[in-house]
């Protein structure tokens, strides 16, 4: 302790000075501490009462223009939860409780109908396995000794014991329900049958290789579009013969024009790759051209330069920083900015849905006059506070995009964040919740190749266990040049429920 005193400035402005560097570092502290609580512990939701525009700023500060069927939906009572009808399409199993009597018990009277009360309970029937006997009988000429016999039925994985039921339920329960192998091998052994987890992990890679060409297929029309939504996620891969992970990426494309009214139907392509140098996501996209909504990863530039791509930047992640500050801070110029970026949304859900044109002409009309003044106001306030603070952070972050961030305005193609893409990325982070590492770099390009079928299908409406259970039924005697019929979007599935499309908001 005394060797840090004799080492204090001992005049007053250097005190001073200490004091507030100090007192800024302290602020920044806070706000990642503040951060990494949030992310481990706390809710995920970034809203917060919208009440504290109007008590902190005044009534100036917000726009008053907010679409009436909002506020009347901010007053409204929270409704109480009512128990929905169970699903009409499940099964029936009637169990009738009749009286033991005919007569009454009180006069001695003949009983008759007039009515009954009907109860609904849902219930479960576990799964079960079952092995199914493929039977191919010999036929024999008398005559020419001629033996004849059906063709033996095609098998998604040849020699394979799996059927194509089971390699779903593999596939699905490890990529979509997060169930890591081993947990799926002790699950199986408590059914009685044993399936070690070596032997699934070769199931997964087989299964992947004979999906590979439908991957591509995804891969094309993912990149064939006018917009693309890009970014990547950290993947823990072990190194085999070190004992260690590194750090591996997947990286999501999405191409999904519904709130446009494109007709193209949705799709997300997701690559692996050892690491993030930016020659993956320039080698991703090398044939492709147009816009690219990204969160301003340098890798991305070289794409930029050429010409063929044009950034659109994301106002999402400009708010998080924002947001981020008012909870660790309680900073009135961080409500002040969120107030902004709220108005801009607030637009934005009164467009969804509608042409490019009718986008523009309303987003030119209502969302730059607020740009204008954000960008003014951003400029001032950057001027009043420190320039090592993390509001003044924030702000450079967002002036230092702001021809990308307000593109949008220009284009009724372009939307203003890049959420589609986070959205594809969700299934990810809850995966690493539940497994610690890719076992290798193959297994990160099995896990990319999954996610893109999985993800697509959802995008699509269509449930990924029955989609699955379809396409390794027939895949492998399906012609190669006829993969596209394979397509989410151009399959019927037989006999299944349909589920709702992902949200595209």
């Amino acid at each position: 302790m005394s060797d840090a005193t004799e080492t204090l400035p001992e005049d007053t402005a250097s005190l001073k000075a200490l004091a507030l560097s100090l007192l800024s570092e302290n602020k920044h502290l806070k706000l990642l501490v503040t951060k990494l609580q949030r992310r481990q512990f706390g809710r995920r939701s970034e809203s917060f009462d919208v009440n504290q525009f109007a008590f902190l700023l005044g009534e100036a500060c917000v726009n008053t223009a907010v679409p009436e069927r909002n506020r009347q939906a901010q007053s409204r009572k929270k409704n109480t939860p009512s128990r929905k009808p169970l699903p009409a399409h499940l099964p029936r199993e009637e169990k009738r409780h009749e009286i033991s009597q005919d007569h009454c018990h009180c006069c001695g009277g003949a009983l008759h109908v007039i009515g009954e009360d009907v109860s609904e309970v849902l219930e479960y029937v576990p799964a079960r396995f079952k092995v199914i006997r493929h039977v191919r009988p010999k036929w024999a000429c008398h005559h020419c000794h001629q033996i004849v016999q059906a063709p033996a039925a095609a098998r998604p994985i040849p020699q394979g014991m799996a059927g194509p039921d089971l390699l779903a339920q593999v596939l699905v329960s490890k990529y979509c329900d997060h169930l890591p192998l081993y947990r799926q091998s002790q699950m199986y052994a408590r059914d009685g049958v044993d399936l070690q987890r070596s032997t699934l992990a070769d199931w997964v890679g087989k299964s992947s290789t004979l999906l590979s060409p439908l991957v591509d297929a995804i891969r094309r029309h993912t990149l064939g579009g006018e917009t693309l939504h890009a970014d990547d996620t950290p993947l823990p891969v072990l190194e085999p013969g070190k004992g260690r992970t590194k750090t591996g990426r997947l990286w999501t494309y999405v191409r999904d024009e519904r709130p446009r009214q494109g007709r193209a139907p949705p799709s997300v392509w997701f690559a692996y790759t050892p690491d993030r140098k930016g020659k993956h996501p320039q080698d991703h996209l090398s044939t492709f051209s147009g816009i690219i909504h990204a969160d301003g990863y340098a890798g991305f530039n070289a794409l930029y330069e050429t010409g063929d791509c044009v950034e659109a930047a994301c106002m999402a992640h400009v708010r998080r920083k924002f947001y981020d500050i008012h909870v660790a801070q309680a900073s009135p110029q961080a409500i002040h900015a969120l107030a902004f970026i709220r108005q801009l949304y607030q637009i934005e859900a009164d467009i969804r849905g509608k042409p490019p044109d009718e986008r523009r002409r309303q987003r030119q009309q209502n969302a730059v006059p607020i740009l204008t003044s954000f960008k003014r106001w951003l400029e001032t306030t950057l001027m009043q506070v420190s320039r090592k603070s993390d509001l003044a952070k924030a702000i450079r972050y967002a002036l230092s995009r702001w021809t990308a961030l307000s593109r949008y305005c220009d284009d009724g193609r372009i939307e203003i964040d890049n959420n589609a893409a986070e959205r594809a990325l969700r299934a990810i982070a809850l995966g690493r919740k539940n497994y610690l590492f890719a076992g290798s770099d193959a297994g990160g390009q099995r896990a990319a190749a999954l996610y893109s079928l999985i993800g697509t299908a959802r995008l699509n409406g269509l449930d990924p266990m029955a989609y699955l259970r379809h396409v390794l039924a027939i895949i492998a005697a399906h012609p190669i040049n006829k993969i596209d019929e394979l397509l989410p979007w151009n399959i019927q599935l037989p006999n299944t429920q349909p589920i709702a499309p992902r949200a595209v908001a």
